[in-house]
């Protein structure tokens, strides 16, 4: 049932926080009051961030990470391994293998996993240009680092698919310490540095 509010302010306010992802209108009633009862300060302070955030992070042209610049910190670092790519339904899931500290090399992040269900087709994920990235050369292995659930193993094997025909290509999966139907972001950082370092070859574990 839909609130209603005496102030048309409030209730644009909560409208446009219960847009956010797992937030519904009381838990954004909830943020909307809290704002009220600080300074002035604080919301400003958080608008602008938001405004800044927005304004100034794009995507890495080469790996579709979130950067700054043209290249993500980890494209543009020659210390990192660039012959080995671990592929990644998100940003999120970059954060969370790089605070591990067991990967050296480097990413590529899809944008989502295919889920016919959801209205996911190969096409809205960056797969093609995760194609064009190895047919460049210079790429000796692809990690799929893919959730443990129907979506993530249905785009591994698309994947999969679709670099079969690059010879001398290895391609490689987590190791199955990541629990059947998780999500890379549920899984804890210890689990994930040992999932990395025992990868397995992906034509020895398919199931499809």
């Amino acid at each position: 049932m839909r609130q209603e509010f005496e102030s048309r302010l409030l209730e644009n306010c909560v409208t446009e926080i219960s847009r956010l992802p797992g937030i519904g209108r009381k838990t954004a009633l909830r943020l909307a009051l809290h704002l009220l009862r600080q300074e002035p300060a604080t919301a400003m302070s958080l608008g602008n961030a938001i405004i800044e955030m927005r304004k100034g992070i794009t995507y890495c042209k080469e790996c579709h990470n979130i950067s700054q610049t043209e290249l993500c910190p980890i494209c543009a670092n020659g210390r990192r391994d660039h012959s080995t790519v671990c592929v990644v339904e998100s940003v999120k899931d970059v954060i969370i293998l790089e605070n591990t500290g067991q990967y050296s090399g480097v990413y590529h992040v899809l944008g989502g996993v295919i889920s016919p269900i959801d209205g996911v087709t190969p096409d809205m994920l960056e797969i093609d240009s995760l194609v064009e990235r190895v047919e460049r050369g210079g790429i000796n292995e692809v990690i799929l680092a893919l959730g443990a659930t129907m979506e993530g193993d249905t785009t591994g094997y698309y994947i999969y698919r679709r670099l079969a025909p690059c010879t001398d290509l290895k391609i490689t999966q987590l190791a199955r310490g990541v629990a059947l139907g998780n999500e890379i972001e549920y899984t804890d950082e210890l689990t994930l540095g040992r999932s990395l370092k025992n990868r397995t070859l992906f034509s020895d574990s398919i199931a499809m």
